[in-house]
C-alpha cells in the first residue's frame, strides 16, 4: 500500500467536528472580551475578598453609592421624598481630599 492511500482513508471528512472547533473559538473568545472588560473598566474590586465602598456618577441626580460589606452588597441612591426600595438619602456636602491625605468636609 502506498502512504497516499494510507492517509485518505484515515481521514474521515465530518463536517460537524469543525462546529466544535468553531464553539471552542468563540468560548475563548468570550472568556477574553469578559477579561478585558473588567481590566478596563477597573471592576477587580468586585471579585475581592476585600470590602470597599464605590461612587457612581458622583454629583449628579442619578448618583449612587455602592457598598460591599462581606458578601452583601449594597445600593443606596439619593432621593427627595421618593417611594421606592432600598435604602435613601440625600447630598448634605462636599468633601475633599488634599495630597497629603487630609479630608475636608464642606457642608452645602
Amino acid at each position: 500500500m502506498s502512504r497516499r492511500t494510507l492517509l485518505n482513508r484515515n481521514e474521515d471528512h465530518d463536517p460537524v467536528a469543525m462546529l466544535s472547533n468553531l464553539f471552542d473559538v468563540a468560548m475563548v473568545f468570550a472568556v477574553a472580551l469578559m477579561v478585558a472588560l473588567v481590566a478596563k473598566f477597573n471592576m477587580t474590586e468586585i471579585f475581592s475578598q476585600e470590602d470597599y465602598t464605590m461612587v457612581k456618577n458622583p454629583g449628579k441626580e442619578n448618583m449612587e453609592i455602592i457598598t460591599k460589606e462581606g458578601k452583601e452588597i449594597t445600593r443606596y441612591k439619593p432621593s427627595e421624598n421618593k417611594e421606592g426600595a432600598g435604602k435613601k438619602g440625600k447630598k448634605v456636602g462636599i468633601a475633599y481630599e488634599l495630597e497629603n491625605g487630609e479630608i475636608i468636609y464642606v457642608p452645602e
